[in-house]
Parts: structure tokens; C-alpha cells; sequence
């Protein structure tokens, strides 16, 4: 099993990133997919997930209406497109899939880091 995030970097508060999330080894339009965010010192938090048609999505409070996900599944991928971030979204982004009766898989991370 490979999960493998792309796409953070360095970015100007109110600019734009698109994360992308590959994965491999498993049933990827089986599994819902959830981006999740650690900032130093913080607890891992839930960003935002989708079910794993992609017909279902949610957001935490804090990006709703700046981040949107989803998910190609027949590319295997998933993205997060982020919009007008801001200096406390800041964070080491990570993706998981996730299905009832089985194992959840995480990627390594990618750094995000808003800063003028």
C-alpha cells in the first residue's frame, strides 16, 4: 500500500494550494478519504472528508467555505483545493482512507505553510 501527498508549500496568506492525495494497493473507490491537518504543538485535526463515491462531503468550521475536497477515482487520487488560507492553516497536511471492518491508511504528510 502506497499513499503519497503532493502539493504543499509556501504560499502568501489569501493565496491558493492544491493538495493532492495518490494512492495505491488497496480499493480506492471502496474507502472514504479524509484530509487531516497537525500544527506544531496541536493535535491532529479533522480538515474534511468525503465518502467514497464522492457524493458525500464535510468540513470542519474553521476552512468551510475556503477548502473543498474531492476525489478521481479512476485516477486514484484525491485533492484538497485550499482558498484564501490563512496564517493558522498552517500545518502538516495528511490524507487517510478509511473503510468499516478494515485497516486505515495514512500518507507521510505535506508541510503548508502561509506566511507573508
Amino acid at each position: 500500500v502506497q499513499v503519497v501527498e503532493s502539493g504543499g508549500g509556501l504560499v502568501q496568506p489569501g493565496g491558493s494550494l492544491r493538495l493532492s492525495c495518490a494512492a495505491s494497493g488497496f480499493t480506492f473507490s471502496s474507502y472514504a478519504m479524509s484530509w487531516h491537518r497537525q500544527a506544531p504543538g496541536k493535535e491532529r485535526e479533522l480538515v474534511a472528508a468525503i465518502s467514497n463515491t464522492g457524493g458525500v462531503t464535510d468540513y470542519a468550521n474553521s476552512v468551510k467555505g475556503r477548502f473543498t475536497i474531492s476525489r478521481d477515482n479512476a485516477k486514484n487520487t484525491g485533492y484538497l483545493q485550499m482558498n484564501s488560507l490563512k496564517p493558522e492553516d498552517t500545518a502538516v497536511y495528511y490524507c487517510r482512507f478509511l473503510v468499516v471492518g478494515s485497516r486505515d491508511y495514512w500518507g507521510q504528510g505535506t508541510q503548508v505553510t502561509v506566511s507573508s
